[in-house]
């Protein structure tokens, strides 16, 4: 197994020069195209997946030119404003594509509430984008896609006089375009939006290209109507977690998105995700469980003469000590009496004498292994069961 490249590489001096909300975003991005690459949705360093930095300056950011789906880490994204103007290179020393730049700052420019943008091209999707009949409600992932928009092919998109075209066949409404004989495109207010109906974009060409070769031509497919079979998108109003009104909503694609982010962590990918929702929850646990005593433990340990804490470490060197010191102060088995050298000098010695009995020093016995903040009632009364 070959080792990940950490998605969240924000170290040091490169955090400082982003804010918080712009690291969040750099992370869910870079994240974004490990899926893409994993889900087989890339094409070696072609198509794009942006997203909105802010709307007051109009940035957004895009993967520099020339890396795979696979490299992408959160340092390595360009940032760009609409005219084109590099704002933050990145991490790296590449330069950003013309085409994609040209195709997502046009509907960034006519789609204000657009925060994500992903243009991939896909066999079953290029395939549907050469399609006279488009893409036919034949799938509930197709229903949900809502209307569909489509725009035809005119070369590489580089020509500023298509980007009228493109956000004219956009629509203000639409979330899924269809480049005709190219790729597909989706947009989003969020990126788990984005990657909602993107993946369900692709999965709807992948059922109509196998569904047109089995059939033998759309005269012989179930058509759906949109209109009264018209699938719905996971509702806001749906809460997350336990279903109580308490735990924050989930918006369309981030109860699926976050699944995927735990897949991505679990992997090694280190995708520096703010979980909204944790997968597993911790038992409460009762006084009278016993466990076996850690020979390591994580809490820190706080003392009376300091105002702060200190380390599991630090205890363990200052407990030694403090056994030592009770050791050299426990006494012996004899007395010690000082006379003086000659009967007159003022200089004393210590003169040792045998006692008859033997002295030892006594230290109280602790209660090992019982948890923190133990109810006394409850350890005598299993005390005296024992």
């Amino acid at each position: 197994l070959g080792m990940v490249t950490p998605v969240n590489d924000l170290r040091g001096s490169d955090s400082i020069a982003y804010e918080k909300g712009e690291k969040l975003l750099r992370c869910k991005l870079a994240a974004f195209y490990r899926l893409a690459d994993l889900f087989g949705w890339s094409q070696l360093i072609y198509n794009h997946i942006t997203a909105r930095v802010n709307s007051e300056q109009e940035h957004f950011l895009i993967v520099p030119f020339g890396l795979l789906y696979s490299e992408v880490t959160a340092s390595s994204l360009v940032k760009i404003n609409i005219q084109g103007d590099v704002v933050d290179r990145g991490s790296t020393n590449l330069g950003v594509n013309q085409a994609g730049f040209t195709l997502h700052s046009a509907i960034y420019a006519a789609r204000p509430d657009v925060k994500c943008i992903v243009h991939i091209h896909t066999p079953a999707g290029a395939a549907v984008s050469a399609m006279k009949c488009g893409l036919l409600p034949i799938s509930p992932e197709a229903l949900s896609l809502g209307e569909v928009a489509y725009h035809d092919y005119h070369g590489i998109l580089v020509d500023d006089e298509e980007k009228v075209i493109i956000q004219k066949n956009l629509g203000p409404k639409s979330k899924v375009l269809i480049l005709r004989n190219h790729g597909l495109v989706s947009v989003g207010e969020t990126v788990e939006e984005a990657f909602y109906y993107i993946h369900n974009l692709v999965l709807a060409c992948e059922i109509q290209v196998r569904t047109l070769a089995s059939a033998g031509g759309p005269d012989n497919l179930v058509l759906l109507d949109p209109g009264k079979y018209k699938a719905k998108s996971r509702s806001p109003e749906s809460p997350a977690g336990e279903g109580t009104v308490s735990h924050p909503k989930w918006q369309i694609g981030e109860q699926e998105f976050e699944a995927l982010m735990r897949m991505l962590d679990n992997l090694g990918y280190r995708t520096g995700y703010p979980y909204r929702c944790p997968a597993l929850r911790e038992k409460s646990k009762k006084y009278s469980d016993v466990e076996i005593p850690a020979s390591v433990t994580g809490y820190s340990f706080t003392s009376d003469g300091e105002s702060g804490t200190c380390s599991p470490l630090r205890h363990s060197f200052q407990k030694q000590q403090r056994e030592k010191t009770r050791w050299l102060n426990s006494g012996r088995g004899d007395d010690a009496s000082e006379e003086g050298q000659n009967g007159s000098s003022p200089k004393s010695k210590t003169k040792w004498t045998k006692e008859d009995g033997h002295r030892t020093a006594t230290s109280a016995v602790p209660n090992l292994f019982v948890p923190l903040n133990t109810n006394p009632k409850e350890v005598q009364e299993m005390r005296n069961k024992v």
